[in-house]
């Protein structure tokens, strides 16, 4: 007997199958679903259960679930939802395995909690994992396993595992699929009960699978997600992501179709970045990065070069290129002689090349040659070649010839692509497949594609510095401290942040004109003077900071003005210094404590110029984000200003990142905004912390009320 490995092997390849609400009709899903099995060769046993019919094309048919011989692995409910939660609890209970509900389970007098609620608590509750609702099902290629009601027009297998919430995109890959070849394509929908993580750890067991693509909406168990990109990284098979929700309005239409939660973006960024999975922004974009990467070609030294039969066309994909971030690998000696040997004149041996000379009988020839000597160039890693080749119109055959040979000899990835999207070249791309030759039509998507693959190739040489330890004992005092509720003012953060050894600036709490005037005096002038309100988070907004203060009387007289925001101040050192930086942190309720650089002061909200990651870091990371800013030539630097201290930058950004994750049962955001950096010194001038207790939400129908946010999970690396 088979002994089973995987939670989800009755669902995605099971040995019996029971089709409840198969049908003769033509046309309807439950007729599809019955001819898509059939189609895909499935191997197994086959029961229709309909009380209507005897037998359904060729299939032997019963009247319920229990007139079964026995119980299934798997249970396709092809029902409307007023049926649903009888007909799933009727198949448990005959001994299915697992489920596949295409149906939304929306009813229009439904009670709470709502149908899909108990359908998700009867699957828990019986262990059984279920595909959908509102979804299309699956193919499981290796299995000939087709769960579905959307007809396959292909069946060979291939490397992909494309994992997808929406329906429709996956009727689009499955329509596709001859030009892409899956292992498996999962629309996975509510995810009643089996969530996309549970899907990428059975295709990491599948030695088919090369390449995670995935068009996500919603993760809904983080901690497995995390453990799933952990493995996928461990047994390097790349993940890509195309992440939707992003926007606020796209999130919210999200909502509504699946019943998720999307998270804070930027979170989710940050997992990626921390776990190694490789973001696109679109369809196009997703499956032409698990086109390349799902070749078995290794990405080696070098970088990108691509050959084409235009000017204008090679000129919108440099611009392209640089929008996208891809730079050209340059060409060696060797290999610019020999392209001067091979060209009309009036092409410039260059990367990357118009080799379109005179129209002959040997331009074919000339470009599969140049096509070859750009192939052999050591520093080149991947080659693209734009070719106008479609289904009606075979174009140069030569060119053809060569992408075949270089396809089967290479050990380097080598791409055809036609500039335009739309091209008709299904059969062209499915024979070149054939041959090693993935064929992405569109300048965009290849240049993502190609974005990736050299970005997962030197995600393999990122590491990153140990992460500095916090004292256990100052995290339990400021613990119990934050855990009090009320908000700590400015002075109190600073010096808690002081106490962690990140450097702040010399300040004191004060609640009189003469306090202030004192505290100046011990500090030094020039000194700055804040309203310490509690609550008033922007205090510049409200005219609560004023700078460079040189004396005790321009300090009463500030403060004195000050008093009617109320009481509360702080004086701090005047600090001076080349750049405002920004430090920050939220606690998303997903990802846990995600931390913020990004351009200080007033330019934080004018440029959106950040860059985040998970924390705690190491100062390698701490670096690699500082590098991402748009104002780090500012730190090197501008005319005759010095050079700020990066190194000291990324060791405080580092330590802020452990003193986050620390605190993170505590704290739900802090911003520290802005830090002062210099020659030789960070100095942090501001800070605003809001503890777990304190954070309140007020939808307008009641009092505001105490977060229920949930501690964020533990992430391991």
């Amino acid at each position: 007997m088979t002994v089973r490995t995987h939670w989800l092997e009755p669902l995605l390849a099971p040995r019996s199958i029971a089709l409840v609400g198969g049908s003769p009709r033509p046309g309807s899903v439950g007729n599809l679903m019955v001819k898509s099995l059939l189609a895909g060769g499935y191997p197994g046993s086959l029961a229709v259960v309909n009380p209507r019919h005897s037998v359904v094309e060729g299939i032997e048919a019963v009247a319920s679930l229990a007139d079964l011989s026995g119980p299934v692995d798997l249970a396709i409910l092809s029902v409307a939802a007023h049926r649903m939660e009888g007909i799933m609890r009727e198949a448990i209970r005959a001994g299915a395995r697992a489920l596949v509900i295409f149906d939304a389970c929306l009813l229009d007098d439904d009670r709470e909690p709502r149908l899909l609620g108990r359908l998700k608590a009867m699957a828990r509750e019986a262990g059984v994992p279920v595909c959908g609702g509102n979804g299309m099902g699956f193919y499981n290629f290796d299995a000939r396993t087709f769960a579905s009601f959307q007809e396959p027009l292909d069946t060979r297998p291939g490397h992909i595992a494309a994992l997808c919430h929406s329906g429709s995109v996956f009727g689009l890959l499955a329509n596709e699929s001859r030009r892409m070849r899956f292992n498996l394509l999962v629309s996975q929908g509510q995810e009643i009960n089996a969530s996309i993580a549970d899907y990428m750890d059975y295709a990491l067991e599948q030695p088919t699978t090369r390449v995670l693509a995935l068009f996500a909406e919603a993760i809904r168990d983080p901690d497995a997600f995390v453990r799933a990109l952990v493995r996928a990284r461990d047994r390097d098979i790349p993940v890509v992501v195309t992440k939707v929700g992003r926007t606020p309005e796209s999130a919210r239409l999200a909502q509504t179709h699946s019943g998720a939660l999307v998270g804070d973006d930027r979170a989710f960024d940050a997992v990626c970045r921390r776990y190694g999975a490789l973001r696109t922004d679109d369809l196009d974009g997703l499956m032409a990065a698990a086109q390349i990467l799902g070749l078995e070609k290794t990405v080696g030294e070098g970088g990108f070069a691509a050959i084409l039969d235009s000017g204008g066309l090679r000129e919108q994909m440099i611009d392209l290129a640089s929008d996208i971030g891809v730079e050209f690998a340059p060409l060696s000696r060797a290999t610019v002689s020999a392209l001067e040997m091979c060209l009309d004149i009036g092409l410039e041996a260059v990367n990357p090349l118009d080799a379109a000379g005179r129209y002959n009988e040997r331009l074919g020839a000339v470009i599969g040659q140049c096509a070859g000597i750009l192939e052999r160039d050591p520093g080149v890693a991947i080659l693209a070649h734009e070719y106008y080749r479609t289904d009606r119109n075979e174009g140069l055959p030569e060119i053809g010839e060569t992408a075949r040979q270089i396809g089967r000899d290479s050990k380097k990835p080598y791409i055809l692509t036609n500039s335009l999207g739309a091209a008709d070249n299904g059969s062209f791309a499915s024979a070149m497949l054939d041959c090693g030759v993935p064929v992405i039509n569109g300048m965009k998507p290849l240049l993502t594609g190609v974005r990736c693959a050299l970005a997962y190739r030197d995600r393999h040489t990122i590491g990153d510095d140990a992460v500095e330890a916090v004292d256990p004992d100052l995290v339990r005092i400021w613990k119990e401290r934050l855990s009090r509720g009320d908000g700590p003012g400015e002075a109190e953060v600073l010096s808690m942040l002081g106490a962690f050894d990140i450097p702040v600036a010399a300040n004191r709490f004060c609640r009189s004109p003469e306090e202030a005037a004192a505290a100046a005096r011990a500090i030094g002038y020039p000194v700055a003077l804040k309203t310490a309100v509690p609550g008033l988070l922007h205090k510049s907004d409200s005219g609560g900071v004023h700078l460079d203060l040189q004396d005790d009387a321009a300090v009463r007289r500030t403060a004195t003005s000050l008093m009617s925001l109320g009481p509360e101040m702080c004086v701090a050192e005047m600090v001076r210094g080349e750049t405002e930086v920004a430090f920050g942190m939220v606690n998303d309720p997903q990802w846990g404590p995600v931390v913020m650089v990004g351009a200080g002061g007033t330019l934080v909200e004018l440029l959106d110029d950040r860059t985040s990651s998970l924390a705690p870091f190491g100062a390698l990371e701490a670096r690699r984000l500082i590098e991402g800013l748009r104002i780090r030539r500012l730190l090197d630097g501008v005319r005759s200003r010095p050079p700020c201290d990066i190194a000291l930058l990324s060791a405080a950004l580092s330590r802020f990142s452990a003193v986050c994750h620390a605190l993170k049962d505590v704290i739900v955001e802090i911003d520290v905004n802005p830090l002062i950096v210099g020659e030789d010194f960070v100095k942090a001038v501001d800070a605003v912390l809001i503890p777990r207790k304190t954070v309140e939400r007020h939808d307008g129908l009641g009092p505001p009320q105490e977060s229920a946010a949930r501690p964020a999970p533990v992430l391991t690396a």
